[in-house]
């Protein structure tokens, strides 16, 4: 389905749900693999065992306790940026700001070490697999990522810190009763998560605006509040690539959009589509890059499974386009956008490079 009222209903109806969409008598999802199809991970739960996990790292992702984070993400951006200023054009603006720094910021927020942040990378080509990695290649790269986040928890209860690893450890230990396969996945999910989405919207944002919109670079750099706009605009219409998480499983018979949706089945609420539903959002949304959004995106999903790291997300892309177009206001791409090579073997979609000059 892909009107808005329809997809945000699914998602906020708890008739419909995740954890049975990988029972044995499940209609099957093709193309659930790596991370996603886990069975242990928070966003495959529903119910009380989806509130247990989800309680544990709620208070952590509000938007006050990302705005305290603020002075030190900027401080990575900065850093970013001088490291950027000290190279000779023309250069790879992925290689060199939109994956380093989402690595940098999850890895100071978990608490993760130089090697871990090597193996960031090769952990997500896996983890958001789209099913084309051979099976002992995919089995085996998950298991050492598994046993990553099983030894990083214990490293934690052992020695806690103020790292968000150690947050989620303490409050999983009073809320009792969490599995540990549970926990392994909520932290492994928070790795590659935390900076593959980061990486994918601030690389497709900035080959869209450099490639199609040029006019609006002045203005990001001018003005933060702008930037937040264009920012807003661009994660609710650009989207990070094949959404298989959209799927949900009907328990009982439910009426959507005047049609019976019979219990057992399995329903695609497609947020894309809903995103350009013209009876919501007008049909040149791209018009004016500016204006405030006609509804809330679903671009971090609704209801139970709302993307916790949505007001991260938010702020990391916000900074990035403001301060890169403040210090780069020359910045242009050095070859076409449209001979833009493409990553594969994931389900995000984003360049393998953005060749720039300023």
């Amino acid at each position: 389905m892909s009107r808005y009222a329809d997809v945000r209903m699914v998602l906020t109806d708890t008739r419909f749900g995740r954890a049975q969409l990988h029972s044995p008598d499940s209609p099957s999802l093709s193309g659930e693999s790596g991370l996603v199809g886990s069975l242990d991970l928070m966003f495959n739960q529903d119910g009380e065992d989806h509130l247990r996990l989800r309680r544990t790292l709620r208070r952590a992702f509000t938007p006050r306790a990302v705005a305290r984070w603020r002075p030190w993400i900027a401080s990575i951006v900065e850093q970013r940026l001088d490291e950027l200023a000290d190279s000779t054009p023309p250069v790879d603006l992925v290689a060199r700001f939109t994956l380093p720094l989402p690595v940098e910021v999850i890895s100071r927020l978990m608490g993760l070490d130089a090697p871990a942040r090597e193996r960031l990378r090769h952990w997500s080509q896996y983890a958001f697999s789209d099913g084309s990695h051979p099976k002992e290649e995919m089995e085996s790269a998950l298991a050492e990522f598994a046993a990553f986040g099983s030894a990083l928890l214990a490293e934690r209860r052992s020695v806690p810190g103020d790292d968000l690893t150690s947050v989620l450890v303490r409050a999983a230990d009073d809320e009792g009763g969490i599995p540990e396969g549970q926990l392994v996945d909520l932290v492994c999910g928070l790795v590659v998560g935390g900076h593959d989405s980061t990486m994918t919207m601030l690389g497709n944002s900035l080959l869209y605006l450099l490639g199609e919109r040029p006019e609006c670079w002045p203005c990001l750099g001018a003005d933060e509040q702008a930037a937040g706009l264009v920012a807003e605009r661009l994660l609710h219409l650009v989207p990070l690539g094949d959404d298989r998480g959209t799927a949900r499983h009907a328990a009982a018979d439910t009426e959507v959009g005047g049609v019976t949706i019979p219990a057992g089945s399995v329903v695609l609420a497609d947020c894309g589509m809903a995103n350009r539903d013209p009876d919501v959002f007008p049909d040149r949304q791209f018009a004016d890059l500016f204006a405030p959004l006609e509804a809330p995106t679903l671009s971090f999903g609704a209801g139970p499974h709302y993307c916790l790291g949505a007001w991260l997300a938010r702020l990391e892309l916000q900074l990035s386009l403001h301060r890169l177009a403040a210090r780069f206001p020359g910045l242009r791409l050095a070859r076409p956008a449209h001979a833009v090579e493409w990553r594969r073997g994931t389900t995000s979609r984003s360049p393998q490079r953005i060749t720039v000059t300023w």
